[in-house]
This record gives structure tokens, sequence and C-alpha cells, in this order.
């Protein structure tokens, strides 16, 4: 299985993040969510699926709600301000 350097993502606008397709960003949402690379990461989940919905995944809003129920109010701030950072170097 291939390594996704989530930092190298976020490290470079020549990354190619813009390409970065709504199904991937699906899939490192629940990857986050489920904690299949660790523990459990719900404001790296609440982005992703954030992102992938803006890129017009389908199921990724009631994924990113269903994540934000078990949020608190500052995790999922901090979440909106993780896209926006994304969004800002993409």
């Amino acid at each position: 299985m291939a390594h996704i350097d989530i930092q190298g993502f976020l490290a470079s606008v020549e990354n190619g993040g813009a390409y970065v397709e709504a199904d991937l960003l699906v899939d490192l949402g629940m990857r986050a969510a489920l904690g299949r690379d660790g523990g459990v990461d719900l404001v790296s989940a609440h982005m992703y699926f954030n992102l992938a919905d803006r890129k017009g995944a389908a199921g990724a809003a009631v994924y990113r709600q269903d994540v934000a129920q078990q949020m608190t109010r500052a995790e999922i701030v901090q979440a909106l301000k993780a896209a926006r950072h994304w969004l800002s170097l993409h």
C-alpha cells in the first residue's frame, strides 16, 4: 500500500494538491475517523470530509456531520482552519 506524506501535501503549493480527487479525500477522512493510521483523529477527518464535500464527493457532507457530532466546538473550529489553510496552499 502506498504511503501518503500528508506533511508533504501541506508543505508546498507545487505538490498538485489542487488535483487531489474527492474520493481520495474521502478515503483520507475515513482513515482518520477510524484510526487506521494510528489513533482516531476527528479534526483531520472533518477537514478531509469538508474538502471532499467542496469537490463534490457524494456522502462527504454526511460523513462530516457524523464526525462533527463527536467533536467539541473548538475541535470543529480547528478542523475548519486546517481546511482553509489546505485550500490556501492549493
